[in-house]
């Protein structure tokens, strides 16, 4: 359960003060503790670590149109530019250098779980009704990591889309689930790296155009065979398991590219 802003406060302060009697508080404390993940340094371009690796985690979905954010652990270019596109989106000071203001907005958006405020593993799990992270491809520590990215890239798009409602309507499916549903063998969300969206406020064309900017390779909408009712979209380009080329494809949202290397979508999931 997220801790209230207030009392992350409150606690920071009575943790500050009582380090600072032991004479043991350092210029690199950071605003306020965290139940998930707590940064002890300011990063900026050059950083490497898994500091920046958690962080990178987090802003993925501030790559920009078509734009990927590598979760490395190197703080290069583009790690930079999503930083400075979420503080945008958050109303903070736009450096794209990651300190106490961007974590500060870190902590308030997260759980102690480390899921984004508006999403959580169960809305993630098996599509089917089902609960674990097993029966897929991979082990279910993987899967629910690799979900765990795809929920920060969902919370991106939300903010960009005014913060209305999103609704998962399948995440990860095990092997039994996806047969059940008539998915494509090699589905994307065999390995928790896709899901299905709808909104009650959010036209499936406008999810499907603004989720162009926020690090989704794979992209199906209105137009494509099976998702007139949602939208499906995947990090497949991410997924070194079974990595796919990118493809945007909801020809009724005035879309059809970049395509498949064929030259035509790729067959996807209902």
């Amino acid at each position: 359960m997220r801790v209230p802003g207030w009392r992350r406060a409150v606690l920071a302060v009575a943790a500050t003060a009582a380090l600072s009697a032991a004479g043991i508080v350092g210029t690199a404390t950071p605003a306020a503790a965290d139940g998930c993940y707590t940064w002890q340094r300011t990063l900026r371009e050059g950083r490497t670590g898994a500091d920046v690796r958690q962080l990178q985690i987090r802003v993925a979905g501030w790559g920009g149109y078509g734009g990927t954010v590598v979760i490395d652990g190197i703080y290069g270019p583009r790690t930079a530019a999503a930083v400075g596109r979420f503080q945008a989106a958050y109303g903070l000071r736009v450096d794209g250098i990651a300190g106490r203001q961007t974590y500060r907005t870190l902590y308030e958006l997260q759980d102690d779980d480390c899921t984004p405020a508006h999403f959580s593993y169960l809305e993630l799990d098996d599509g089917c009704g089902g609960s674990g992270w097993d029966g897929g491809p991979l082990s279910p520590s993987a899967t629910r990591a690799n979900a765990l990215r795809m929920m920060w890239k969902l919370e991106a798009l939300r903010r960009s889309l005014g913060d209305h409602p999103l609704f998962v309507t399948s995440g990860f499916r095990s092997r039994w689930c996806n047969a059940r549903v008539g998915g494509a063998t090699r589905s994307q969300h065999l390995y928790g790296f896709a899901v299905d969206l709808v909104s009650p406020r959010i036209g499936l064309c406008a999810l499907a155009r603004e989720a162009r900017s926020h690090g989704f390779s794979g992209i199906l909408g209105p137009g494509y065979p099976g998702h007139g009712t949602h939208v499906h979209l995947d990090a497949g380009t991410e997924n070194p398991a079974n990595r796919e080329s990118r493809y945007w494809y909801a020809p009724t949202c005035g879309f059809t590219g970049p395509l498949s290397p064929a030259g035509s979508p790729p067959r996807q999931d209902p």
